[in-house]
């Protein structure tokens, strides 16, 4: 057996991870625009999901443009900030900053019937990670008309049940302010919602920490809307 000396095995180790550097950053380099166009799909994929519109990636982008006519961004005082894309915003990002920092989404979808919907997105922490989903209005800007909600880490069959469309359902028809035009947003109630309440959904049968941060979420993201939504309503009288 050829016996190397150590200088010839430390050369040769060198080159080895030279050239696996190499073949990993072109790997990440090529697979980078495959992944970001996946990324894209998913969040269309999300978008329709609140308005109740079915997609699959192969016609997510045809459906999105047709559903989604306009979007914007708005400021915690109800105030149109110009120069931003809608959905380029990373929710993630933004719920770091304080209220007044924020940058929020606003998408406009006409559904085939002509009504007219309002989406805005959610991000929050559940029990071992990130929540996140869509939710849209009718446009009275207070009565929802579907939801979506996922999740990276929750637990299968309890937290994770945020992303069944049974659970989802419940939301629709609810509203977030009370019958004297308060801001109250969604509550997750343990041990079931009042019956008849318009408030009120159920949590999570042993999912109750996901179920709270769900409420939390909700709390925290809507509220940054309620100034424009209240300038839209006031607009409609």
């Amino acid at each position: 057996m050829k016996d190397f000396s150590n200088a010839y095995i430390f050369r040769f180790s060198v080159i080895l991870i030279f050239i696996v550097a190499v073949l990993l950053s072109a790997a990440a380099m090529l697979l980078q625009p495959l992944q970001e166009k996946n990324v894209e799909l998913e969040k269309k994929q999300s978008i329709l999901a609140s308005i109740n519109i079915e997609s699959t990636r192969k016609n997510a982008e045809k459906l999105y443009d047709k559903y989604i006519k306009k979007t914007l961004v708005v400021d915690d005082q109800g105030n149109i900030k110009k120069g931003i894309d809608a959905f380029s915003v990373d929710m993630a990002e933004e719920i770091r900053k304080p209220h007044n920092k924020r940058n929020l989404p606003v998408y406009f979808s006409t559904l085939d019937n002509g009504e007219k919907k309002i989406i805005v997105p959610l991000r929050g922490k559940g029990l071992w990670g990130p929540i996140y989903g869509y939710i849209s209005f009718n446009d009275d800007y207070k009565t929802i008309y579907g939801a979506t909600f996922n999740n990276d880490k929750e637990t299968p069959g309890l937290g994770a049940e945020i992303s069944t469309r049974s659970f989802q359902k419940q939301f629709q028809k609810k509203t977030i302010f009370d019958k004297n035009g308060k801001f109250i947003s969604i509550l997750v109630k343990k041990g079931g919602a009042t019956p008849g309440s318009p408030n009120e959904v159920d949590a999570i049968s042993g999912g109750t920490l996901t179920s709270k941060g769900l409420q939390a979420m909700l709390q925290d993201c809507l509220s940054g809307y309620v100034p424009w939504f209240r300038k839209q309503m006031k607009q409609q009288k």
